[in-house]
């Protein structure tokens, strides 16, 4: 790949061109292409997603004083949901963390015997016991 560049751009032979030219277009297209692309594409996706809301709350709402009483009850079920599954997601990612910080523990201790490297597992281990103490004693479970 390097003997390519640099016939094509005649570039002198400089070891580790070749990488530094896969890196450098590998940024420019993570960071000039990819992220502002999922960016925009996820916000058009969550200004459509309000759209139909508030189109499907505007149209039960003048229907009848009963479409009114069920928009409101449509808004609290989809404000639950979204608390449950904020709080099922605390719980997860405390377990995962946990996991990591416990696995990267006893990887170190085996990789490095007579360092104390494997105290780095402790912070993932403390983020995702932090998270599990807070989901289980202090969060207020969604109904």
């Amino acid at each position: 790949m390097s003997q390519l560049m640099m016939a094509v751009f005649d570039i002198p032979d400089i070891p580790g061109a070749g990488l530094w030219f896969f890196l450098s277009v590998g940024a420019i297209a993570m960071f000039g292409i990819f992220l502002p692309v999922t960016t925009w594409i996820e916000s058009r996706r969550k200004e459509r997603d309000a759209f139909y809301k508030a189109e499907t709350v505007r149209r039960l709402t003048e229907a009848s004083s009963e479409g009114a009483k069920a928009a409101v009850e449509l808004i609290r079920e989809q404000d639950r949901l979204e608390r449950a599954k904020r709080y099922e997601g605390m719980k997860v990612g405390g377990l995962i963390n946990l996991g990591i910080g416990l696995a990267l523990i006893v990887f170190l201790h085996m990789l490095i015997p007579y360092q104390a490297v494997y105290m780095c597992g402790l912070i993932p281990a403390a983020i995702g016991l932090a998270l599990l103490l807070y989901v289980f004693l202090l969060a207020k479970k969604p109904e």
